[in-house]
C-alpha cells in the first residue's frame, strides 16, 4: 500500500499548510509547474520523502534537467502515466489518448488547468486525477492538493484538501 499526496502548479509559491497533509504518505507526486527547483528542494528535504514528477511549461532548466515531460511507471499494480499538459477525458490534449494507451496506464495525472478534476474514463478504463493548483499564480479561486491511496491494483480513498484561497486566505479540509 502506498499514501501518494499529490501537488501542481505551485509555480514557485509552497505554503506552510501543505506539509502536515503529506505526513502520513508515503511519496510526493508534482504534476509539473513548480517554478522552480527549489520547490522540489523543499517537498523532499522537509518530508524526507521521495518526490516524482514532470516539468511544466513555465518550468526552466533548473526543473527540466532534474524532471522529465512525461513519466510512466508502476506504483503497487496500477500503471501511472503523469504529463503536465494533458487534458481530460473527452478533451485530451494532443497524444496524450494515444499514450495513455500505449503505457496502458490505469491512472492518468496531469496538471496546467487548474482545475481540480477526478473522473474516470471508461473508454481508456484510466482514472485521470488533477489536483487543481497550489499556488498563487493563476485565475483558480482555491489552491488545492489530493491525498490517495493506491493499494494493490486498487485506487482509493481520494481526499481533497483546499489550502486556501488563491489570494491566501484559510481553507478547509473536503472528503
Amino acid at each position: 500500500m502506498k499514501r501518494i499526496g499529490l501537488i501542481s502548479d505551485t509555480h514557485a509559491y509552497l505554503d506552510e499548510k501543505i506539509f502536515p497533509h503529506f505526513n502520513n504518505c508515503d511519496e510526493i507526486w508534482h504534476a509539473g509547474d513548480f517554478g522552480n527547483i527549489s520547490i522540489a528542494n523543499e517537498l523532499t528535504g522537509r518530508t524526507g520523502l521521495p518526490l516524482r514528477g514532470v516539468y511544466g511549461n513555465v518550468d526552466g532548466r533548473d526543473v527540466r534537467a532534474i524532471y522529465p515531460e512525461e513519466i510512466s511507471f508502476n506504483c503497487e499494480e496500477v500503471r501511472v502515466y503523469m504529463k503536465h499538459i494533458g487534458g481530460y477525458p473527452g478533451r485530451y490534449a494532443p497524444g496524450v489518448r494515444q499514450r495513455i494507451t500505449e503505457e496502458k496506464a490505469q491512472l492518468f495525472i496531469c496538471g496546467h488547468s487548474h482545475i481540480l478534476k477526478v473522473q474516470y474514463d471508461p473508454s481508456l478504463q484510466c482514472l485521470h486525477i488533477n489536483p487543481g493548483a497550489a499556488g498563487r499564480q493563476g485565475w483558480h479561486l482555491k489552491r488545492t492538493i489530493i491525498r490517495f491511496v493506491i493499494d494493490g491494483r486498487e485506487i482509493r480513498d481520494c481526499e481533497v484538501i483546499e489550502l486556501g484561497d488563491r489570494a491566501g486566505k484559510p481553507g478547509n479540509f473536503v472528503t
